[in-house]
C-alpha cells in the first residue's frame, strides 16, 4: 500500500493499483473502460505485443496510427482513424519519451473515448509538466528491463474513483471480502 501511495504521488494521481505485472496492467485497464467485441482502440504499431495482446483479449480491434521521428503516434493519424466503434486512444510511451498529449487528449474528448496510456518505459517522464500516468489510465511495468523496476511487476494509474474501484476488483479476483464475488 506503500508503494501505491508514493507511485500515485510521484505520477500526480489519486490512485495507484499494483498488479503482478504490466501486461495484466494493460489487460486490466481494457476491462475497466468496459471494451467489449467489435469496439477499436487507437494504438501504435511501434510497441512491445502486450500492447497489442491487451486490446485483443478485450474481444477489441486495434487500429495502428502512423508514428512519427520520436517513435509515438501522431495526432493527426488518429483523428482520421476515429470512428463510431473507437471507444479508446491507447499512446504508448516509448523510451521515456511521451506522446504528443494534448492533441490526443483533444480528440479523446471531442469524440468521448478513454485514454489509457502505455506507459511502461515512462516510469518518471513527464509531458508539458504532466507525469506519465496522470492523463488517462496509467499502464507500467516494472519489469527487470525497465527503467523502474522490482523483478516483476506492474502499475495503473487513475484518478477516477470508479475506475480504480474496479481495478482493484479485477486484481483480487472480484472480491472485497475472502470469497464474496462481486465480479
Amino acid at each position: 500500500e506503500r508503494f501505491e501511495e508514493m507511485f500515485a504521488e510521484r505520477h500526480g494521481v489519486r490512485h495507484a493499483i499494483a498488479v503482478n505485472n504490466g501486461t495484466t496492467a494493460l489487460v486490466a485497464a481494457m476491462q475497466a473502460i468496459g471494451l467489449r467485441p467489435g469496439d477499436e482502440v487507437i494504438t501504435s504499431p511501434f510497441t512491445f505485443v502486450a500492447t497489442l495482446n491487451a486490446i485483443l483479449e478485450a474481444g477489441a480491434t486495434a487500429r495502428f496510427a502512423d508514428i512519427g521521428d520520436d517513435f509515438n503516434i501522431l495526432p493527426d493519424a488518429v483523428a482520421a482513424l476515429v470512428n463510431d466503434r473507437t471507444k479508446a486512444i491507447m499512446p504508448v510511451h516509448l523510451y521515456g519519451y511521451m506522446a504528443d498529449m494534448d492533441p490526443l487528449l483533444a480528440i479523446a474528448a471531442a469524440h468521448d473515448l478513454a485514454v489509457v496510456e502505455d506507459a511502461a518505459q515512462a516510469v518518471g517522464a513527464e509531458y508539458h509538466g504532466r507525469p506519465a500516468g496522470s492523463l488517462g489510465i496509467g499502464c507500467f511495468s516494472l519489469y527487470a528491463t525497465k527503467n523502474l523496476n522490482t523483478g516483476e511487476g506492474g502499475m495503473i494509474t487513475t484518478d477516477d474513483d470508479d475506475v480504480a474501484d474496479r481495478l482493484r476488483l479485477l486484481r483480487n479476483q472480484g472480491m472485497r471480502v475472502r470469497y464474496q464475488y462481486e465480479i
